[in-house]
């Protein structure tokens, strides 16, 4: 299995953090994002993990890990940049994380033994970092909703009330070269997708493979605006802990 890490945007609204490296690059608590991504990946059983960059890629140079480059990163969603890494995602069970996140080791690990062609990870408890992170939860959450096997049947729209929102999509995601055909698939039929929740809610709504899910079970934590990086400080410090010794500490999600 390999991993790959999503890190081309510009991420405008963490500046000045971001105004001279990408997001993955900023450090919390003394280790960076993009260091806490590759560890817990590692330790999932990703044998091999690359970064797609994009903004300030000269960051990445001194780093061991696979690169690939999209040059049109400002132009281009977040499927183009994924695209880029097409060489692993055709041939190797791939994970694909977002850049400005941190989970854990233990969920990636549970995302990777799913026994589906296409998987993402999700958040059942949203709700409660949402409120602690938006004023209006509802501006910000996504429609996603699961049947009683857990496969994914709704993704991506704009939800009416809190209650119809079963979890949030959290940029973690697996795909197995027979998904990633079925991407393909899906793209070369279609107008290119505007977001990565807009390209899964097409494979849903194409019916020939089942996008399987798989509920978080541990803290996690997105870094998209500059209050993120203290709200996210209790978490990360929860992922430490796990990491260090196997147990999250109580009220730390």
């Amino acid at each position: 299995m390999k991993a790959v890490i999503l890190a081309a945007g510009r991420g405008s609204r963490l500046a000045p953090f971001t105004d001279d490296r990408p997001k993955c690059l900023i450090e919390v608590d003394g280790r960076t994002l993009l260091d806490r991504q590759v560890t817990a990946l590692r330790r999932a059983g990703a044998r091999s993990v690359g970064v797609i960059t994009g903004w300030r890629a000269e960051g990445f140079a001194h780093l061991p890990l696979t690169r690939w480059h999209n040059p049109r990163w400002a132009d281009t969603t977040m499927v183009d940049t994924l695209v880029r890494a097409e060489a692993w995602l055709t041939c190797d069970t791939t994970l694909v994380s977002y850049g400005d996140i941190v989970y854990a080791a233990a969920d990636a690990s549970a995302l990777a033994a799913l026994d589906a062609p296409i998987a993402v990870a999700y958040d059942p408890r949203w709700r409660t970092l949402w409120e602690r992170r938006f004023t209006d939860p509802l501006a910000d959450a996504e429609t996603f909703a699961v049947d009683s096997g857990g496969r994914l049947t709704e993704i991506g729209g704009r939800p009416s009330r809190l209650e119809d929102v079963t979890g949030q999509y959290v940029g973690l995601l697996r795909f197995t070269p027979e998904g990633w055909r079925e991407v393909r698939r899906v793209l070369a039929t279609e107008p290119a997708a505007a977001h990565m929740t807009d390209l899964l809610a097409r494979v849903v709504r194409a019916g020939r493979l089942p996008v399987a899910t798989v509920p978080l079970r541990h803290p996690w934590f997105e870094f998209d605006h500059v209050y993120d990086l203290a709200l996210g400080r209790p978490v990360v410090a929860a992922l430490d802990a796990l990491e260090t010794d196997g147990h999250v500490p109580g009220g730390a999600a």
